[in-house]
């Protein structure tokens, strides 16, 4: 049996999977859903699509089991809101996605990708170093959470 996974742009019909997702992984992970979260879940039109990001949905024969969104920054853009089902999490769905991310990044021009993260998220660390991530001094953040910081020059 073939698994058929796409990576595809959001669409409206994702809405209630890219909330579900998301809630999913930061409840699990042992935090709490903070403002700048609510209105990245609650208004991804508003908050990053229309300010020039995008986001990503990884589809398994037609079910969103993923996504990753892409924010725009003045020098590139920021990764966020990554996650994978737990049922979806042994298929290579996070370096798709990341592929994916890298590849809207690089058309756009923009010179890296950045990303922050909490050091309790060991395998997605583990991704982002694979995908040529390096560490960086602390950044300002809005995320309590966060406590490490990376970037991808492009």
């Amino acid at each position: 049996m073939t698994v058929d996974i796409a990576i595809i742009p959001y669409r409206p019909d994702h809405a209630a999977a890219w909330v579900s997702l998301n809630e999913y992984w930061i409840l699990a992970g042992g935090y709490v859903l903070e403002a700048k979260d609510r209105l990245v879940l609650d208004d991804p039109e508003g908050s990053i699509l229309s300010k020039g990001g995008v986001i990503f949905i990884a589809e398994r024969d037609g079910e969103a089991v993923g996504c990753c969104s892409l924010m725009a920054m003045p020098d590139g853009f920021e990764v966020g809101k990554m996650a994978v089902a737990a049922d979806a999490q042994s298929l290579g769905l996070g370096r798709k996605l990341l592929d994916a991310c890298e590849a809207h990044a690089r058309s756009a021009g923009a010179s890296r990708l950045y990303l922050e993260t909490n050091s309790s998220q060991t395998h997605a660390i583990a991704l982002y170093h694979r995908f040529g991530f390096v560490d960086l001094p602390p950044q300002p953040t809005p995320y309590a959470r966060c406590n490490v910081w990376m970037e991808k020059r492009l």
